[in-house]
């Protein structure tokens, strides 16, 4: 089927709205929101610059070398604009601590901010102008996101087919990104979107059963972005009817349940992108609720030694990836892997997490493999819950009910989470998961000034200027 505004495509109303916006730049509230999805990249990609993807998403980077274009957080040396959005896309995204979109359960700004990092660098962009390019892209990637999910399913059908929308509507959001920032008209930007269209990809099996790819996703889609964008800039085309046609980039990857509309109402004029949700946990989304009724029962006085078991219920669509297979959540294999179980993530936070709650400290492998978490975790049943199944995916409910040893119970019921409009982070909150997540790369008042110079993105602080300071700040490391 075919879906247009007036007599323009869905990707030609995108190429149209993109290059509108790239002219005049976006309402100053936008603009704010926009800076602080900033600061949250920044912070995560700093706090993964330890973790192994880090290392290998740089490694070949400097491998492939090139011109010394733009920033990959981590190395001393500028590199080539899709090189500096693979890595930093794979930091930003490695650490699951990521903002989520609801509910069409994808990370927008891991993708899409990275690669217009990149090329705002290369670009010798000044800040406005970068903050307008990502809000278009953040927006088309929800926006895509919302095309695939269907009410009557209650699920997102790139889930439900195992598909990681993330990467998949992220690479055309970052595309978009990338080419406003090129200076491309509404032409060549109708272009970008059916060029990016053929290069997202990502399953995610690896939240069930193991592997690390799945954390070089959001670092794929930002480099797949980055050369779309390039490419469109030089002259390759692509079908202006790439979203809703036929062959399409919908109808590919979700089939009849589609609704390409959501791609164009209103786009340009009202905005997603302020109503994603900010992660408070390090860990998978789907874990949160979890993590917070485990909060609420220790604060009651429920300790590890009082329990003889625990009941997590979730919506019935998670426990795919939190609750299968049991022994895989119950004894996961890495730090890493004890991020997206359900049984951990509730041991980790009734024995005490750090002062986030459940922090970085809770999924190192050495966590992971502590006997006290993985006696508790083992007494979890994680099960479907009716209730929690009516809310999801707008939320992602829990009910946690400890059965004590002296033969009570007690239940505490998470219905919103936190990070999101109904229970949003406060401005302090956020600046405290920036500081956690920068000083373990870099130090304390190091960690002062880049958020400074993030800010300044405001008032167009040149892109170049503000990604020198954090080369810098990497290069020195954190005190040790």
């Amino acid at each position: 089927m075919s879906t247009t505004t007036g007599t323009r495509t869905p990707a030609q109303r995108i190429g149209e709205v993109g290059a509108g916006l790239a002219a005049r730049g976006v309402p100053d509230d936008l603009a704010d929101d926009l800076v602080r999805r900033i600061v949250d990249v920044v912070g995560n990609s700093l706090a993964a610059t330890g973790e192994e993807p880090a290392a290998i998403a740089t490694a070949v980077a400097a491998e492939w070398g090139g011109a010394q274009a733009a920033t990959a957080i981590g190395l001393p040396q500028r590199v080539p604009a899709p090189s500096a959005a693979l890595v930093n896309g794979t930091l930003a995204h490695s650490l699951d601590f990521d903002d989520t979109h609801l509910p069409s359960v994808l990370h927008p700004s891991a993708a899409v901010v990275p690669a217009a990092l990149a090329t705002a660098e290369r670009t010798g962009a000044g800040g406005r102008a970068l903050l307008a390019a990502a809000a278009v892209g953040i927006e088309v990637t929800c926006r895509l996101g919302m095309a695939g999910y269907d009410e009557d399913l209650g699920n997102s059908v790139f889930f439900e087919h195992g598909q990681h929308a993330t990467a998949i509507c992220g690479t055309v959001g970052a595309a978009v990104a990338s080419g406003m920032l090129q200076g491309l008209d509404a032409d060549r930007l109708t272009s970008v979107v059916g060029i990016a269209a053929s290069m997202g990809a990502g399953v995610i099996e690896a939240n069930r059963t193991g592997g690390t790819v799945k954390r070089v996703h959001c670092g794929w889609a930002a480099h797949g972005g980055v050369v779309a964008a390039d490419l469109a800039r030089h002259g390759l085309t692509g079908p202006p009817t790439v979203i809703e046609g036929r062959f399409g980039f919908l109808r590919a990857f979700c089939g009849e349940r589609t609704h390409p509309q959501r791609v164009v109402d209103g786009l340009g004029e009202t905005w997603e992108t302020p109503g994603v949700f900010f992660k408070p946990y390090p860990c998978n989304h789907f874990t949160h609720a979890g993590v917070d009724a485990a909060l609420r029962l220790r604060a009651q006085g429920v300790t590890a030694d009082d329990v003889r078991g625990l009941v997590l219920g979730v919506p019935a669509p998670v426990l795919r990836t939190i609750a299968e297979p049991l022994e895989e959540k119950r004894h996961p294999r890495s730090g890493y892997h004890a991020a997206f179980s359900g049984p951990y993530t509730v041991a980790a936070a009734l024995l005490g997490g750090g002062g986030l709650g459940v922090s970085h400290e809770d999924f190192t492998d050495a966590a992971a493999a502590d006997p006290r978490r993985l006696d508790l975790a083992a007494r979890v049943r994680v099960v479907a819950d009716d209730e929690a199944t009516r809310g999801f995916p707008h939320q992602f409910p829990a009910v946690l009910t400890a059965e004590l040893h002296d033969g009570t119970s007690v239940t505490e019921r998470v219905r919103e989470n936190r990070g999101g409009p109904q229970r949003p982070l406060s401005a302090d909150e956020l600046a405290a998961k920036f500081t956690t997540n920068a000083r373990r790369a870099v130090g304390a008042d190091t960690a002062e000034a880049v958020v400074a110079s993030l800010w300044d993105l405001r008032d167009d602080r040149p892109v170049t200027e503000v990604m020198a300071g954090i080369r810098a700040a990497t290069s020195a490391g954190a005190p040790g």
